[in-house]
């Protein structure tokens, strides 16, 4: 899980102008967390304070609203709605990391 969000942090400077070599600053005045981030935090939250998956993500959501969502989820969690919205992106992919390390991480969060 710290690997995603150290990669997510560094290779943030470089999603839309993409590197092809291994010469590369690891962090620059434009690294920063993402909406991945956000959403792997809240996927750890979840699992170890036992909360829905939706209710935490709208959580996490509304305390950073400005990172980069995809349009589908940008609207989705402005809404009121609990409900899936039908994601076609790859977002769970890239979130998925705190599934199989919540238990070893939990003292993270208290």
């Amino acid at each position: 899980m710290l690997g995603a969000i150290i990669g997510d942090i560094i290779g943030s400077a470089y999603e839309w102008n993409n590197v092809k070599h291994k010469q590369f600053e690891l962090f620059t005045v434009t690294t920063n967390f993402t909406d991945d981030t956000v959403m792997t935090i809240a996927t750890i939250d979840a699992i170890i304070n036992n909360i829905p998956f939706n209710e935490s993500y709208k959580k996490w959501f509304r305390k950073y609203p400005d990172e980069d969502y995809g349009g589908n989820f940008l609207c989705w969690g402005n809404s009121d709605s609990l409900e899936p919205y039908n994601s076609w992106g790859n977002g769970s992919a890239m979130r998925v990391s705190p599934v199989s390390s919540g238990y070893c991480c939990s003292n993270l969060f208290g």
